[in-house]
């Protein structure tokens, strides 16, 4: 069953193989039997992704439930129910995990000794139910799903530059300006090079000129501090040198709303003692840290 919804989540035998680590032809020889045990065809193997039968629709919904209550068993048979113990995975972005995450993960484990973590930084959308992920710090409004969401906080992107490039190419004075300079684009977005302006009827999008193209907010930071050009960060990884003047923000009146930042979890019956008292512990932290209010 788990190699089965593997295949069906990932699109394919060979993805499946390589997100369980089990040789394609193991997995291609598992599924064949599964359907000469149930005499009956589960999947129809195209060239590009796997469908299923209509039997196979029916039989992977089953197999959800089913793995879904072996989860709830496991949990209870070794006490994530009883007291808070076990392995807790949380996924959080580079910049607000770094610098807010893990100062709080590691109180949260002097805390409650019998928990180990493993967090996961990253900017992609992991997800939560495939990568079995407990609990996740999402950047952006949330889209409508099964996940329970918590709000800490609003943060601002903003925009800056060098002093010495600024001197050198000028200071913009309007998003559209941006198309004639040198920018910094960062990779971990769908929409690196279109960069939005100002909220409801004074929204814009401009498509800017990319010079350079990062895989790291923190890179992204580095190269705009060493006059490569402007770049778009959160506003926490740049405080320091805003106000040391290393780096000089721009575009302030224009600056898009402030982007939500939540706690994100997947819709359970009983939620582990694990991660309730990690959401309990770190809630309040994290509010603090990020400056939320009630606004």
């Amino acid at each position: 069953m788990t190699i089965l919804l593997a295949a069906v989540d990932t699109g394919s035998l060979s993805a499946a193989s390589r997100q369980l680590h089990i040789p394609l032809a193991t997995v291609s020889r598992r599924m064949s039997e599964l359907e000469e045990h149930l005499h009956v065809r589960l999947l129809l193997r195209g060239t590009r992704k796997l469908t299923l039968t209509d039997a196979g629709r029916d039989y992977v919904a089953a197999c959800r439930r089913i793995m879904e209550d072996i989860v709830e068993a496991e949990r209870t048979a070794t006490g994530e129910y009883r007291a808070p113990q076990g392995e807790l995975i949380i996924s959080a972005p580079q910049v607000v995990g770094r610098y807010h995450v893990v100062p709080v993960l590691v109180q949260f484990l002097h805390t409650y000794p019998e928990i180990r973590a493993r967090i996961q930084l990253s900017d992609r959308v992991s997800n939560l139910l495939e990568e079995h992920v407990d609990v996740a710090v999402r950047l952006g409004e949330l889209p409508d799903s099964d996940m329970i969401a918590t709000r800490l906080a609003l943060i601002s992107r903003v925009l800056c530059a060098s002093p010495a490039y600024l001197s050198a190419r000028g200071v913009p004075q309007k998003p559209d300006d941006l198309v004639s300079h040198d920018c910094i684009t960062y990779e971990g977005y769908a929409t690196a090079d279109r960069w939005s302006f100002g909220s409801g009827q004074t929204a814009q999008v401009v498509q800017v000129s990319s010079r350079l193209t990062v895989n790291s907010a923190e890179a992204a930071v580095v190269a705009a501090t060493a006059d490569a050009g402007i770049v778009r960060v959160l506003s926490d990884q740049v405080d320091e040198l805003l106000k040391s003047g290393a780096l000089v923000r721009l575009l302030q009146q224009d600056e898009p709303a402030p982007m939500p930042v939540s706690l994100v979890y997947p819709g359970q019956r009983q939620v582990p003692l694990k991660l309730r008292a990690f959401l309990d512990f770190a809630t309040p932290r994290l509010r603090e840290r990020l400056g939320y209010t009630n606004s």
